[in-house]
């Protein structure tokens, strides 16, 4: 009887820690918001350094009130400028609470690309699939539903945040001999919107126009195109497809900026994120990493889908990046 007893407490326990650890993934780490910080050296020498605030993944829910606080909270950092990767809705109804929640933000300089979810309203995961890992734009068609997309772009644009679908754009900071930013964004990978070619032809037709001669750069990498006239030029995009990652890193960007990962959204002590839910290696789901000769980060986000509201080991984040010379 003894024995018995042993034994049906075992399953009791960890059906006990079970319940524990998915009342902890759901109602207390979502809402454990974080800043992470990094040093980024990639500026010329000569170029004062200068802060970038990413953003990514909000994932927006009606009367989601602390992460409005939150991220209203996040303009006294005092970043130089901001870049949003994408994926700010979970509801159709929330344009406005992500519009509200990044006021405070939009008085500064900034620059958008936008994710699949900002264009499709979310619906309900088949977590088997989402657990395959692999190339999953193949499996997406991009269908269904549409969020009012254009409401939340055109309250950026109102803002004066760049909007860098598909396109190249440049940014000059304020302040005395303000650096000058060029940006290269595209258009979502997940949903198979991005179209780099379009985006980065700017960069080499203004190459040509003026007459300069490109910095090449070290290894296998083709000639880096630059804007002409600014200090460095940053990629952008929402899903860090290796497509897209290629492509920018080839052309000899510095820096590229992606969001989509959740970091994972599960990650295991030791182990590390279980998918990314793109055809990135799994060791750079979350943070700062090299990808060829460039820099890369993937933002972790600060939300999760309405149809799937856990996180584990991975708190939502938004990053601060201090860009300074390289040595």
């Amino acid at each position: 009887m003894e024995a018995m007893r042993k034994l049906v407490t075992v399953p009791l326990s960890l059906v006990g820690a079970a319940a524990a650890g998915l009342t902890y993934a759901h109602k207390v780490e979502p809402n454990l918001f974080r800043v992470r910080r990094y040093e980024v050296p990639v500026l010329p020498r000569g170029v004062r350094p200068f802060r970038i605030l990413q953003v990514s993944d909000i994932h927006m829910i009606p009367e989601q009130y602390r992460k409005v606080r939150w991220l209203r909270s996040l303009a006294a950092l005092q970043p130089d400028f901001v870049v949003n990767t994408g994926d700010n809705l979970s509801h159709p109804d929330g344009v406005g609470s992500v519009l509200d929640a990044l006021e405070p933000l939009m008085e500064l300089p900034g620059a958008f690309v936008m994710g699949s979810n900002d264009y499709l309203a979310a619906k309900p995961l088949n977590p088997t699939k989402y657990l395959l890992g692999g190339d999953p734009s193949k499996r997406t068609r991009g269908k269904g539903p549409m969020n009012d997309w254009q409401k939340l772009r055109d309250g950026f644009a109102k803002a004066g945040w760049l909007d860098l679908t598909n396109r190249t754009d440049r940014l000059t900071l304020p302040g005395a001999a303000g650096p000058v930013v060029g940006l290269v964004g595209v258009d979502d990978p997940h949903i198979r919107r991005d179209d780099y070619t379009a985006a980065s032809a700017p960069l080499a037709v203004a190459t040509a126009e003026e007459g300069a001669a490109p910095a090449t750069t070290s290894g296998t990498h083709s000639a880096a195109r630059t804007l002409p006239g600014t200090d460095l030029t940053i990629g952008v995009v929402h899903a860090p497809y290796r497509r897209v990652l290629d492509a920018m890193s080839a052309d000899g960007l510095p820096l590229i900026l992606a969001g989509h990962t959740h970091g994972g959204q599960l990650r295991l002590p030791l182990y590390g994120a279980l998918v990314t839910n793109c055809d990135l290696d799994r060791r750079r789901a979350a943070g700062l990493s090299t990808y060829a000769e460039s820099h890369l980060h993937v933002s972790a986000g600060c939300g999760t889908s309405r149809f799937a509201q856990v996180r584990f080991c991975c708190p939502p984040e938004a990053t601060l990046l201090t860009l300074t010379p390289r040595s």
